[in-house]
């Protein structure tokens, strides 16, 4: 933003230790997949000498996208932080995956941050955008985080540069488009052979240079006669949006009256808007030329993150409570202050063990000090409070502090508040949770996380993997919240719910080797239902006489259906001790025991009043155990006369969705059966579809929606009740697993 020297010394090779907040800078990079944020970490790291050429630190490790999986796929998969030093200043950069299965990853990054960064790319339609960057745009609005944007890929370029920036601002500026503008120009050089024209620089426009990097190192060039009309005009539409958030009110009437405002007073007013989050530049840039240390815009770029971009000072603390829900003072980032971290992220090291990325937001945390930690099971997963239960308490000791630097782990001997830090060997602290003295328990508000909906149940492939299947399962979900492990009752399936079916293949990866489980992975089954479509009677005799103790029961019976949701409701008619007293309960219990087994098609049975109208019974060979055959018996015959209905269950799904897609969501959700039962207009152009659509309908929709609204659309379920299947897709589905049709 102003004019700054280049002989920044980096911190190759040790790790920076921040000696006080105010020297800290926590910033998340945002941007779709393949936006170029890797890219731009390594060139940062490169410009502040923290690597050496090509992104690779010092022992010849990567500093980005580190993780054998990360290799395999091509793509990023976790958050990684990276801390850079310059010009006295502690960058923390928080690199975050962009494709959308690793949104859990993301929010991590926004929870340990101060600032944002977004990362677009110029080598994409500038329609193109994705639906999941706009949200998480409108996310950090509503809490006030800055922001500024970062233009990738100058040298692969489909768009005009001045035409991006303008759908930028009408993509993030909202009602007010030029708090979106760009701080510099492109400066592009001679075409060569090819008709490629390459980018060389870039054009300040507020202190009118051209800052050349086409000799390796940022250079200060005055601009040529036919380059200042074009400086002048966009120089005057930026002066405009900085004055406009100008917190001096006189500053745009001594503008509008001719003034010729001072470069300093801009700067100043510029970065103040910057840091209250009311106006977000835009910064260009592209990787270092071969031999080059200096990537085009990251000189530009460090300034505005050290200069622009708030410090933990200026961030206001999440809440706080007692681990029992006791309100408590809003924590206070100051070094001298009562400890108080957050496990944001957590790892497994096969040699060092557990590892926990954790945020320091007041005190100091130390080596070898004595921490309480407490969490909530499954923080923040779908926004409901939480029960006594599901708290977790444990008192621990740090082990080492380090910071990492791709494969590295390079030791740390302290974390002031505002810092981040990795702490080995917190073996009970999970993602979330909350560090703090052990005189002081403390627990913190957790961040939202979003729902994981899509199912994935597996088994263990062997024998030998039985045993280690739960503690692999328990450690990923620990590890990652947007995971949720379901044992199902219903279906008695092991379900690891997902964000994608790229969280599922890294899920199903990491178990096999993180932790040596090879599972199968085998069809969801939805929890169905059985009921009776009308009246029927049933007899159950249980007799047998030969050979040692005899057994003796007879019981009839007879059933009808019930309302939804009415569950079983037995009714004892006998007269006449026709079946004794102190057997009732037998057959009762017989006839529950066979309806939780299933009477057609192995579902459990619901919604029938069941009465004991007689029976028979004998004063020797009757038993408690013969009551209960029989009274099964009864229930199965008179299952064998009925209709029985399949019932499915029904979800209540909300989908928020872009405008243009609203039709094709909607068209979609009735070729699944669906009923909408509603419209809702949402902020920003969005719509909210209300729908009722049966569960065996929705199993992969978490990825169908994903391609019918074009990344823009995301959903809610909840079960709202079981209604019969229509019989050709019962018919279809007994076909499908074997079992038997019920008897008509």
């Amino acid at each position: 933003m102003g004019d700054k020297a280049n002989n920044h010394p980096g911190a190759a090779g040790r790790a920076t230790t921040a000696d006080r907040p105010s020297s800290v800078r926590n910033v998340v990079l945002v941007g779709h997949s393949g936006s170029g944020k890797t890219t731009l970490v390594e060139a940062l790291a490169l410009a502040t000498g923290a690597v050496n050429r090509a992104g690779r630190v010092e022992d010849g490790g990567t500093i980005s996208d580190y993780d054998e999986i990360e290799h395999r796929q091509q793509r990023s998969v976790q958050l990684s932080l990276v801390p850079l030093e310059w010009d006295g200043y502690k960058i923390n950069l928080l690199d975050t995956p962009g494709y959308a299965d690793f949104v859990g990853e993301l929010r991590a990054g926004l929870r340990a941050a101060d600032a944002a960064l977004f990362v677009v790319s110029a080598a994409q339609e500038p329609g193109a955008i994705g639906g999941s960057t706009r949200a998480v745009w409108d996310e950090c609005a509503a809490v006030g985080m800055p922001r500024a944007i970062v233009v990738t890929h100058l040298e692969t370029a489909r768009a005009g540069y001045e035409e991006l920036t303008r759908v930028l601002a009408e993509l993030f500026g909202g009602d007010d488009p030029d708090a979106v503008l760009p701080l510099y120009l492109p400066q592009y050089g001679e075409p060569g052979p090819d008709g490629h024209t390459p980018t060389t620089g870039l054009v300040g426009l507020l202190t009118r240079k051209i800052y050349d990097y086409s000799g390796g190192r940022r250079a200060e060039v005055p601009p040529g006669p036919e380059q200042e009309p074009l400086i002048e005009d966009a120089r005057n539409r930026l002066i405009e949006g900085i004055i406009a958030e100008s917190e001096d009110e006189t500053l745009m009437d001594r503008y509008l009256a001719g003034e010729d405002i001072d470069v300093k007073t801009l700067i100043d007013d510029l970065e103040k808007a910057v840091a209250r989050g009311t106006f977000h530049p835009v910064v260009a840039a592209a990787p270092a030329a071969d031999g080059a240390r200096e990537g085009i815009g990251t000189v530009e770029l460090l300034e505005l993150i050290t200069r622009g971009f708030p410090t933990p000072l200026e961030t206001e603390c999440p809440r706080v409570t007692s681990p029992r829900g006791a309100e408590r003072p809003r924590p206070v980032c100051d070094p001298e202050g009562p400890l108080v971290a957050e496990v944001v992220k957590t790892s497994s090291d096969p040699y060092v063990g557990r590892i926990s990325l954790v945020r320091v937001f007041s005190g100091t945390l130390r080596p070898d000090a004595p921490v309480h930690v407490s969490g909530i099971c499954g923080h923040g997963a779908d926004g409901r409070g939480r029960e006594p239960e599901d708290l977790h308490e444990a008192d621990e000791r740090v082990g080492a502090l380090s910071v990492p630097f791709g494969k590295q782990q390079r030791p740390l001997p302290r974390a002031i508040a505002g810092d981040l830090a990795c702490v080995a060997k917190l073996g009970r602290a999970e993602t979330g949770d909350t560090l703090s003295g052990r005189d002081d328990p403390l627990l913190m508000e957790p961040w939202r996380m979003p729902d994981p909906l899509l199912p994935l149940a597996v088994r263990a492939h062997g024998k030998a993997d039985e045993d280690k299947l739960s503690q692999g399962l328990n450690r990923l979900v620990a590890e990652d919240p947007a995971m949720r492990l379901e044992q199902n009752q219903d279906t008695r399936q092991l379900v690891l719910w997902c964000l994608g079916e790229a969280h599922a293949d890294v899920a199903l990866e990491r178990l096999r080797t993180r932790y040596g489980v090879e599972v199968d992975v085998i069809p969801h089954r939805v929890a169905l239902r059985e009921t009776f479509g009308g009246s029927s009677s049933g007899r159950g005799r249980h007799v047998k006489q030969s050979g040692g103790h005899g057994q003796y029961a007879i019981c009839e019976i007879d059933v009808e259906p019930l309302p939804a949701g009415s569950g079983i409701e037995f009714v004892d008619k006998v007269v006449g001790g026709a079946v004794p007293r102190q057997f009732v309960p037998s057959v009762e219990k017989g006839i529950r025991t066979q309806a939780a087994r299933g009477v057609a098609a192995g579902y459990p049975l619901v919604d029938i009043r069941v009465t004991l109208r007689d029976g028979k019974a004998h004063s020797v060979d009757s038993s408690d155990a013969a009551f209960q055959t029989a009274g099964a018996l009864a229930l199965r015959e008179a299952a064998a006369d009925a209709r029985i209905h399949l019932l499915e269950p029904v979800a209540e799904v909300a989908v928020l969705v872009a405008d243009e897609y609203v039709g094709p969501v909607m068209s979609d959700l009735s070729g699944r059966r669906g009923r909408v039962v509603g419209t809702e207009q949402s902020a920003g152009g969005r719509t909210l579809v209300r729908a009722e659509v049966p569960e065996i309908e929705i199993g992969r929709y978490a990825v169908d929606l994903r391609s019918v609204s074009h990344g823009t659309g995301r959903f809610s379920r909840s079960y709202a009740r079981h209604e019969p299947m229509p019989q050709q897709i019962a018919d279809r589905l007994r076909a499908e697993t074997g079992e038997p049709a019920p008897a008509k």
